[in-house]
């Protein structure tokens, strides 16, 4: 069966990254485990703007769509144990539609938690991270390497977490 990996992009955003050829400016990072799964302790982390709704506030889209070249670089935390009907996403550049009917579409949340159930992982971060992946063109992740990002990673060390997926949007 083909998978169709810009399903959920806007036609014109999948036909222009299908005919762009690009080359990562850094080499793609790869830690490999030092633990078994089943001893690893899982943080999430999604790219695809989701926010906890009347808790935090939605990613900035309406100066984004004033300027077009920037992208909110901030980040939203989420808990694990959060239900599908308080989770918002803000993002212009997917569609957001089935994301909010399950949220597992794009951040594992809830399957995560059944693999800690079943013993396969020792366990899951209480909270889970969000950003919202556009960042301009050209694509500014200054503030995600100095900023952003290093915070979120010190949220997942105090943790203790020892294995992070990113699902990109």
């Amino acid at each position: 069966m083909p998978v169709d990996s810009f399903k959920f992009l806007p036609r014109i955003i999948g036909a222009y990254y299908k005919m762009t050829k690009r080359e990562p400016e850094f080499p793609i990072p790869w830690t490999p485990l030092s633990r078994p799964l089943g001893k690893c302790k899982f943080g999430l982390i999604t790219s695809g703007g989701l926010y906890h709704q009347g808790v935090e506030p939605p990613f900035d889209i309406e100066r984004e769509k004033r300027e077009p070249t920037w992208g909110d670089p901030t980040y939203r935390t989420l808990p694990t144990d959060i239900k599908q009907s308080d989770i918002a996403a803000s993002h212009l550049h997917i569609n957001t539609r089935w994301v909010l009917e399950d949220v597992n579409i794009l951040l594992p949340i809830h399957r995560f938690c059944e693999l800690v159930d079943e013993g396969r992982i020792a366990g899951l971060a209480e909270h889970v991270y969000s950003f919202m992946g556009y960042q301009g063109y050209p694509p500014d992740t200054n503030a995600w390497q100095n900023d952003h990002g290093p915070q979120v990673a010190e949220k997942l060390k105090a943790e203790e977490v020892n294995c992070v997926l990113l699902t990109p949007a």
